[in-house]
């Protein structure tokens, strides 16, 4: 039988032997919500050729506010809700109840507070199991008043449980680019603020998920977190570089296999070595980026789930890539995806969408004040906007605003603040230019006051922005540090950086190569020898001048 399993802590769900139906379901973006009635039908095959004495069933809820049913076959299996943290590297063989085929019996996840995640491990007799098609449901019991929140589904032969969970964990090991949005709250503070994204990866090779991290920036702060088995969100707390701490949280926003999701952030890649008595031997590379949105590292520490440690200090902090901006402004406008507003009038189609066709055409909002936000195909250094006046009523026409850009959605930048502003007319535009470098793919405009009037409008927005290049620092830097194999003891470890881009992307045109400098008399032994290489260098230093 092929790992059976159903990850529905991401989108699209992670399927593997498995095909999924489901009714009154709710789809969340880390787990499937079941309502009273409400179940799912996980459709896998077993191999003709296979002999299961005994099957093991796992699955992992968030919470418990509901009970739930679990049938193989048409058959209620019957087993034992592990409380706690999800477990890793498989499920328990002590602890699980007698198998029973028959019956009416309810496995009630039960456990610690709301959202925790928990197992609930059943097993089946293996003449349940039928050669080809299978199908197990999972039911929240009509009437129920709770939600059955379901993190995933595995099923597993007996005689080797946790197959299907190593697959999934193997699966998700690619997608090792993890971005989080985060909040900090200074000690004796009530309310969470805001803080930038955090945006890590690490691949020394283990590909194995990891569950703690820390650093120090080069300014002097510090932050250490736990990551969540499911990889949801983190705790942790965080230090400022005046010494100032604060709790830490982050919620994952997006996970991907590298190199997605890593464009315009530093990446180190080293080839690294490890200590064998007095000598080194290679060990691979190491990739590594971190970005919490301040000072680049220049100390960093993990451990992943299968309990392997390392400890690296860089022993110099490379400047981040800088951004330059250069040339004409141009529009691009036209690279707007989406654009949302607080109130737009539905009824005489004047919604915020005609404020990308131009023309004769409107947005009009039934409030005095409104938010309208853009989300952008590509970056972009926006510097500079056009708001277009629209047919009627100049006391609807905008009078203070704000404009503000992000990468995420979450975190804002300020770029610029009007007050005061007039339009002379019906249809007349006004530019306006502030200083920005940062590319950003949401923009929004929050209009705090009109002219007077009981609505607000617009006929048109147009944004410019200066086209922008990203010049990388070519130097990253060295480390050394040690690391501990699971179960093994600590090892020196060192890296030496690989020049280059910040991805795996292939070599641009144009590029120089740089001459590895030797010893002729050691390369070359004999006259015919050095006579080819000084053709060679000869050739070389022309290609190259």
């Amino acid at each position: 039988m092929d790992p059976v399993f159903a990850d529905f802590s991401a989108r699209p769900a992670r399927l593997s032997n498995a095909v999924i139906g489901h009714h009154r379901c709710g789809v969340a973006s880390s787990h499937l919500a079941l309502g009273g009635g409400g179940y799912i039908k996980l459709d896998f095959t077993v191999d003709e050729r296979e002999d299961i004495a005994e099957a093991v069933v796992t699955v992992t809820t968030l919470g418990g506010d509901a009970p739930m049913d679990v049938r193989l076959n048409g058959k209620v299996l019957s087993g034992k809700a592990l409380t706690g943290e999800v477990l890793n590297g498989g499920v328990l063989d002590d602890g699980l109840l007698d198998g029973e085929a028959s019956g009416d019996r309810s496995a009630a996840p039960a456990g610690p507070g709301h959202g925790a995640p928990q197992e609930t491990v059943l097993t089946a007799p293996g003449d349940l199991l039928v050669p080809g098609d299978n199908i197990l449901e999972i039911h929240n019991p009509q009437g129920a008043q709770g939600l059955l929140r379901l993190r995933a589904v595995t099923v597993d032969p007996a005689h080797d449980s946790g197959r299907a969970e190593r697959a999934l964990a193997a699966r998700s090991a690619g997608r090792s680019v993890l971005a989080f949005s985060t909040e900090r709250r200074a000690r004796g503070a009530v309310a969470w603020q805001p803080a930038p994204r955090l945006l890590f990866h690490i691949d020394g090779g283990e590909r194995a998920v990891p569950a703690h991290l820390a650093w120090r920036g080069a300014d002097g702060s510090e932050a250490a977190i736990g990551l969540r088995t499911d990889l949801s969100g983190f705790q942790g707390h965080w230090r400022a570089a005046d010494g100032v701490p604060a709790e830490y949280r982050g919620t994952l926003m997006e996970r991907s296999a590298y190199p997605e999701g890593t464009a315009g952030t530093p990446l180190h890649l080293f080839s690294t070595e490890e200590a064998q008595g007095e000598s080194w031997s290679p060990s691979g590379e190491l990739r590594l980026l971190l970005d919490a949105g301040g000072a680049l590292p220049e100390r960093v520490s993990w451990t992943d789930r299968r309990g392997n440690t390392a400890s690296i200090t860089l022993s110099s902090t490379a400047p981040a890539p800088e951004t330059v901006t250069t040339g004409e402004l141009r529009d691009v406008t036209g690279t707007v995806t989406d654009v949302r507003a607080s109130e737009e009038f539905h009824r005489a189609g004047e919604v915020a969408e005609n404020l990308l066709r131009g023309g004769r055409s409107k947005w009009l909002a039934h409030e005095e004040t409104a938010d309208l936000e853009f989300v952008l195909d590509t970056p972009a250094a926006v510097s500079a906007y056009r708001l277009t006046s629209a047919n009627d009523a100049s006391e609807r026409d905008p009078q203070d605003w704000e404009l503000a850009g992000s990468y995420d959605g979450h975190t804002w930048s300020d770029l610029d603040s009007r007050r005061g502003e007039r339009f002379l007319g019906r249809y007349r535009t006004n530019e306006y230019h502030f200083t920005n470098t940062t590319p950003y793919t949401r923009y929004r405009l929050t209009i705090s006051r009109n002219a007077g009037g009981d609505e607000t409008q617009l006929s048109r927005i147009e944004f410019l922005a200066g086209e922008t290049t990203t010049q990388p620092t070519p130097d990253a830097a060295d480390f050394t540090g040690y690391r501990t194999p699971a179960g093994g003891e600590p090892t020196g470890y060192r890296g030496t950086t690989v020049p280059g881009p910040w991805s795996d992307a292939e070599p641009q045109d144009g590029h120089v190569e740089e001459l590895l400098a030797g010893e002729l008399g050691e390369t070359a032994r004999t006259l015919d020898d050095a006579a080819r290489l000084i053709g060679k260098l000869a050739a070389y230093m022309k290609n190259s001048g």
